[in-house]
């Protein structure tokens, strides 16, 4: 295959290449086709095999094919026709083409479902007064004629069309030498329609247009699913990549002042940041007091102060002055940038995950087939006409199709999901009931997860918190911000000065006051405690504000019902160690980890993973979307920001923490449902392909026959979540 490939000649993409500091290019391409783990395995090693190529990583959700090439080979022509000899479609990545060709992918599905749907109703108001001939009420020759031909010209231009879905990919995996799920379903419904328009023009007794159409409904139903759940899917990096500044503020030699898109910052450059606006690159903080929210980056919910010389992480909000800063890296380099990737990869790696549905069909395709194929020879070579050995055949594709199996953990998905959306909690990914039932470790994240995620002010008189309110008003910084949740409404100090780092100064009722660190409202040389804010009025002894961030109520509860179900559970957390430590011990958990960057919990994550431990992680910061996208499975509050929330599998709309339990319980009892319906799916297959090549099942009671397969295992799934 890879010599074949290497001798292809594709178009000249060469200005589409970008080159890395060690000299080696890279391409990005946008694959067109690819909907399941097979094909990501198929492209990934047809194109690693190709001569110069390092690597090759499909991401499913976005459909975008990273590619490395070693020194000396970098021809992506010979890329792209590698994949259109392997039946894909593929262009120059554009992430704007990416979202069209999605959106018109899910166009398509609609269209084929509506047409399926309006198909398989019509064509069975012909098919039932047919029916009722079994019944005794017995229709005349020319009258089921009729019936049989009106039912043909609903039922056959809706099949045609909506199998096109279906056809097309079948055609693409035959012409790569593969046959995928979708050969057997559109040998099944081409065959189903042949023999109904000869029974029709011959005057036969039974015709199946409404079994073809009703199939490729059901088939359709659950496509428009997995297409669902891969627009979600892509949508994480998306959202993290919205909180990167789109322009920075380049300063020349002269001190002139210029606007560029960021993804022209070349290290070196001078970048002028001003407060409210989020550092765009990497850099050294060159000039001015930086008093930096990072918590964008760490979780940390306080401001920290940055002196010259230090590096500012790109995402970090300044709050207070003007900055100048030196660029240290590119766009693509930068810390949030690095955070992007990891999402994609955690995204990437959850879609190559192995669905038990996957492994059944890798079976089921070529023994069907082979079935199919004996009961047409077989029964020609012992004396049955063409007709009769043809109808058995397509009577055994019909009655093994593999809606029972398609259904089996589509069904139990739906069910599940609906439960849980009951319970407060949102299922966003197909695979994520499965990995949650598999899960044998809890990571949490502390801020806005076993906390509740404010700073919270502790144990202040009302007088002392009446005299500092008004210069708390003047300040955006979140401890002052729970000092005047605690205050109330009132007057704001006049003349306020903010120091960066430091703290605010300002007149309350005509004397000088400060608010801030123990040392800037003169209070000695007391501990500098990141929970606290000291307040001086005048000569006054200074009074010091204590802040806690309160734990949530079932916290503790939580994590003793994770314990009771054999979890071990862990604290990731980006926050100070003292403040870790308290509240790891409050709800019992040994094991934690403090001052964690987001590189550090996604490869806390990847640690857990390699020791062969199944994690579910519930985090809600944008500094958790990494690691999120690394576990096994993961949960994020509904309090989480949007990123948070793509990154995650469910959401949680809830406050209590012990949906998190309730999530768990209703994802095993999910994965017990599945399997029952896997091993229903597999005895009714090993009843009714035998019944149907020893003649004893026509394609009507095998159409029949597939729908009940089909309602048996829906119903089963609606036992989801219940009692044992």
């Amino acid at each position: 295959m890879a010599l074949t490939l290497d001798k292809v000649a594709g178009p000249d993409l060469t200005a589409f290449l970008r080159w890395d500091k060690d000299g080696r290019a890279c391409v990005d391409l946008l694959v067109r086709g690819a909907r399941c783990a097979g094909c990501i395995s198929s492209i990934e090693r047809a194109v690693t095999d190709l001569s110069g190529v390092e690597s090759a990583r499909l991401n499913l959700s976005t459909g975008k094919l990273a590619v490395g090439f070693r020194r000396g080979g970098h021809d992506p022509g010979r890329i792209v026709a590698a994949l259109e000899r392997l039946g894909y479609q593929a262009t120059p990545y554009d992430p704007g083409a990416a979202r069209e060709a999605h959106d018109r992918e899910g166009q398509r599905l609609i269209l084929a479902l509506a047409v399926a749907g309006f198909g398989a109703m019509n064509a069975m108001m012909f098919s039932v007064p047919i029916w009722a001939g079994l019944f005794g009420q017995e229709l005349g020759p020319a009258t089921r004629t009729l019936m049989m031909w009106m039912s043909g010209a609903v039922g056959a231009p809706c099949a045609v069309f909506s199998g096109m879905v279906f056809f097309k990919s079948a055609w693409r995996s035959l012409r790569a030498g593969r046959a995928n799920m979708d050969v057997p379903i559109s040998i099944g419904v081409i065959l189903t329609l042949a023999i109904s328009f000869s029974e029709t023009i011959l005057h036969g007794r039974d015709a199946y247009f409404d079994a073809a159409v009703s199939l490729l409904f059901l088939l359709l139903i659950g496509r428009w699913l997995d297409h669902m759940l891969r627009t979600r899917a892509r949508s994480a990096a998306g959202d993290l990549l919205a909180h990167q500044a789109n322009a920075a503020s380049v300063v020349d030699e002269q001190g002139r002042e210029r606007s560029i898109p960021v993804g022209e910052v070349q290290p070196g450059d001078r970048l002028r940041i001003r407060p409210g606006e989020r550092i765009p690159v990497d850099g050294i903080l060159e000039a001015g007091q930086a008093l930096l929210d990072n918590s964008l980056l760490t979780g940390e919910s306080m401001p920290v102060s940055v002196a010259v010389g230090a590096l500012c992480r790109a995402g970090a909000l300044n709050t207070v002055g003007l900055l100048t800063l030196r660029a240290e890296a590119r766009f693509e380099d930068s810390t949030l940038a690095a955070i992007v990737r990891l999402v994609e990869a955690g995204a990437q790696n959850r879609s190559r995950y192995v669905r038990l549905a996957d492994r059944a069909a890798a079976l089921y395709v070529p023994v069907v087939h082979t079935a199919a194929l004996a009961t047409f020879v077989g029964g020609w070579a012992l004396g049955l006409d063409l007709r009769e050995a043809l109808i058995r055949a397509v009577a055994v594709l019909i009655v093994t199709c593999p809606c029972a199996l398609g259904l089996a953990v589509p069904a139990v998905q739906i069910a599940a999901s609906s439960r849980l959306f009951r319970k407060g909690v949102l299922v966003k990914s197909g695979a994520a009931l499965e990995r949650l039932a598999e899960i044998d470790h809890v990571v949490f994240d502390k801020t806005g997860v076993l906390t509740l995620g404010r700073p919270t002010l502790a144990g202040a008189s009302v007088a002392d918190i009446a005299l500092a309110a008004p210069l708390a008003r003047a300040t955006a910084h979140p401890m002052a911000r729970a000092l005047v949740r605690a205050a109330g409404e009132g007057p704001v100090a006049r003349d306020v000065v903010e120091h960066p780092g430091l703290g605010v100064e300002g007149l309350v009722d005509g004397h000088r006051a400060r608010l801030g660190r123990a040392g800037f409202v003169g209070a000695g040389d007391q501990p500098v405690g990141e929970t606290e804010l000291w307040f001086r009025l005048d000569d006054l002894l200074p009074v010091r504000f204590q802040f806690s961030d309160v734990i949530r109520p079932d916290a503790r509860e939580t994590v003793d019902a994770l314990r009771a179900r054999g979890l071990s559970v862990e604290i990731l957390s980006g926050d100070l160690g003292p403040s870790v430590e308290s509240v790891a011990g409050l709800v019992g958990v040994e094991q934690w980890r403090a001052g964690l960057l987001p590189q550090d919990k996604a490869a806390a994550i990847d640690a857990l993973a390699a020791q062969g431990r199944r994690v579910l992680m519930v985090g809600d910061g944008l500094n958790d979307a990494a690691a999120l996208a690394r576990a096994h499975a993961a949960i994020a509050p509904g309090t989480a920001l949007e990123a948070s929330q793509n990154a995650a599998d469910l959401v949680l709309s809830c406050e209590p923490l012990m949906t998190v339990v309730d999530a768990i319980d209703v994802a095993r009892s999910a994965r017990r449902r599945a399997l029952e319906n896997f091993s229903f799916a597999a005895l009714y297959n090993l009843v009714a392909a035998p019944a149907a090549m020893l003649g004893f099942v026509n394609p009507l009671f095998a159409a029949l026959a597939m729908s009940g397969s089909s309602l048996v295992v829906t119903l089963n799934a609606f036992r989801v979540g219940a009692r044992r």
